[in-house]
């Protein structure tokens, strides 16, 4: 550090009273904020459980693993929607996430200036629609394509695999379901990557190249290590998109209450089937199920935001030096 003496050092003690109070203030208001935010949490958290509890008192952690929802016989478990939600979340991510990289990648690195603003908002701009829109797009549209033209290849010639072997072909299911919710969280991912790639310090990138490596090695290489943090923070934020949507799912999956190995059938997330019961549920009981079925959502929610913290620390450059 240097020692010379610079002519405008800070006098602490001619702070003015306004100085001082605004700094009591700035404490003040942050703290308040930071503990309102998990004081609303808690309350959420608590209204939630205090309302299942019917249901969490009578079934127990033996809601989980039920396989069987009937309102008539009062009998509900939450295992198919746990499955649908884990699986049509999957399929997304595992679409999404290297097309939304993808996407990135060109917008910073390859496509001309003259195109990255122009490709760049239309891409942001799917994460404007609304999702009833997407819904009632995949009903519409994305649906009849399905039925007429993929599934009815897929059955013909992957038939023999578990997972296409359905013969019916209705557009509806949960392949449908995880399609809109790729183009759902395909623009949150790419947008924040997008960001990331362009802080990558271009010295680094023109420095790789200056070495005599291609393109294709300089984001290998330089790009993708350098921002990798990121990249899994963004891959997680879409994944707690995907699995918190209601509407849009609800309007393409079929409302299926088994579970099933053809992603191609009628299923159901929770999400979904909290938005599609809560409000016609037979009793009390019901309602209290529907409500436990929002706590398991809660709880995987907060488990999906803890695995991204270990995640993003795990890949931290910086973590040792923390």
């Amino acid at each position: 550090m240097s020692a010379v003496p610079t002519p405008y050092a800070l006098d602490t003690s001619r702070r003015r009273l306004g100085d001082r109070l605004g700094d009591l203030s700035l404490r003040g208001i942050t703290l308040a904020a930071a503990l309102a935010a998990v004081a609303l949490l808690g309350a959420i958290v608590w209204k939630v459980l205090d309302l299942a509890w019917p249901s969490i008192s009578k079934y127990g952690l033996g809601f989980i693993t039920g396989q069987t929802w009937d309102p008539v016989k009062k009998v509900f478990g939450a295992l198919p929607f746990i499955y649908g939600t884990a699986l049509s979340s999957l399929i997304a991510l595992v679409i999404a996430a290297p097309l939304a990289i993808a996407i990135a990648l060109w917008l910073s690195e390859l496509a001309p200036r003259g195109f990255r603003g122009i490709v760049g908002s239309r891409v942001e701009m799917l994460a404007a629609i609304p999702s009833v829109v997407l819904g009632l797009w995949g009903i519409l549209v994305l649906g009849p394509y399905l039925s007429h033209h993929l599934e009815p290849w897929l059955h013909s010639n992957l038939g023999f695999i578990p997972i296409f072997g359905a013969p019916e072909a209705t557009g509806t299911g949960m392949f449908t379901a995880a399609l809109i919710l790729t183009i759902m969280i395909v623009p949150i991912i790419a947008s924040l990557c997008r960001e990331l790639f362009l802080q990558v310090p271009g010295e680094l990138e023109e420095g790789a190249l200056a070495l005599g490596a291609t393109r294709w090695e300089m984001v290998r290489g330089v790009i993708l290590p350098a921002t990798r943090t990121g990249i899994a923070a963004a891959i997680i934020l879409g994944l707690g998109r995907a699995l918190g949507e209601a509407i849009a799912v609800t309007q393409v999956i079929g409302g299926g209450t088994k579970i099933t190995t053809n992603i191609f059938g009628p299923s159901d997330t929770i999400a979904s089937k909290i938005a599609a019961s809560y409000q016609g549920a037979a009793s009390g009981l019901e309602s209290a199920s529907l409500l436990y079925l929002g706590a398991i959502l809660l709880a995987i929610g907060l488990l999906t935001n803890f695995a991204a913290q270990v995640i993003v620390r795990r890949f931290d450059p910086l973590r040792g030096s923390r």
